[in-house]
């Protein structure tokens, strides 16, 4: 049998009874039936291929197997209680890394505003922030690389991925422009986005395809100049006056301080 087949459960049961010297006293402290140690016991022997145990008067005592592997049980159960004690480190506890995904098309203000509560917790951990798209993410999380994801959709149907799913919040989202770009569009918000160069998100971008239905419904045909799945980089683009974009709107006054741009109009029927 190699070490990956040795069944730990079975090894802290042989080990109880070991110690307390019967079924009846090991199945009472490990708050289990004792005919169900009985045959947890019998597989573990089977599993090794030798007697652990003999009966000697009422109590039960151990062969030369079973002094040998009681010794190496014990090394094994004491290594982890210092692991326990260890966590229970504050100190320590405070440097363990919370590890964060943040796929690539999430405003980067937005996630600030999620997760910088945490810096600010009696005993914060020591945060790790990783921008991967979200797929790779979702890969990560599974294989417990991830503590969490931060993503603007739920997990997709085809991801078989085992995870709790929270939603944070929603947000409609508003257009942004440069002051000189934003002079020269002519006309009334909606009517004003059409022609205009505009910058879209990438394909990953949750609130592209709500974007795309609305200028669909206002008959708005607005001249795509860039896709950008980065919405940091997007926002360069536009502070830069090289297109109008959208943004979610509760980052709206965030977006018009860290960019100079202006506030064109407001899309209620699309979120982010």
């Amino acid at each position: 049998m190699g070490n990956s087949d040795l069944n730990y459960k079975h090894l802290r049961y042989f080990w109880t009874v070991a110690r307390v010297g019967t079924i009846a006293e090991a199945g009472r402290v490990l708050g289990l039936a004792p005919h169900s140690i009985s045959a947890q016991l019998a597989t573990f022997e089977g599993a090794l291929g030798v007697t652990l145990f003999r009966r000697s008067g009422r109590r039960l005592a151990l062969t030369e197997a079973g002094e040998r592997i009681l010794g190496q049980a014990e090394e094994i159960f004491a290594l982890g209680d210092q692991i326990v004690e260890t966590l229970r480190d504050d100190s320590l506890r405070r440097s363990l890394p919370f590890r964060i995904g943040i796929p690539d098309s999430m405003p980067k203000s937005m996630v600030h505003r999620l997760i910088e509560p945490a810096l600010r917790l009696e005993r914060p951990g020591r945060l790790v922030c990783r921008e991967s798209p979200l797929s790779e993410l979702l890969a990560e999380l599974a294989v417990h690389r991830l503590d969490l994801v931060i993503a603007d959709r739920p997990i997709p149907p085809e991801v078989s991925v085992r995870g709790h799913e929270h939603l944070l919040g929603e947000s409609t989202l508003s257009v942004f422009a440069a002051p000189a770009l934003a002079e020269r569009l002519l006309g009334d918000f909606p009517r004003l986005l059409d022609g205009a160069p505009f910058l879209l998100p990438g394909e990953d971008v949750t609130h592209r395809g709500a974007l795309l239905q609305w200028f669909e419904r206002m008959r708005i045909r607005p001249a795509i100049v860039a896709e950008f799945d980065d919405s940091a980089l997007m926002k360069a683009f536009g502070q830069a006056g090289d297109g109008v974009f959208a943004a979610p709107t509760t980052i709206a006054d965030y977006v018009c301080r860290q960019y100079g741009v202006r506030v064109l109009g407001e899309v209620p029927d699309a979120h982010a």
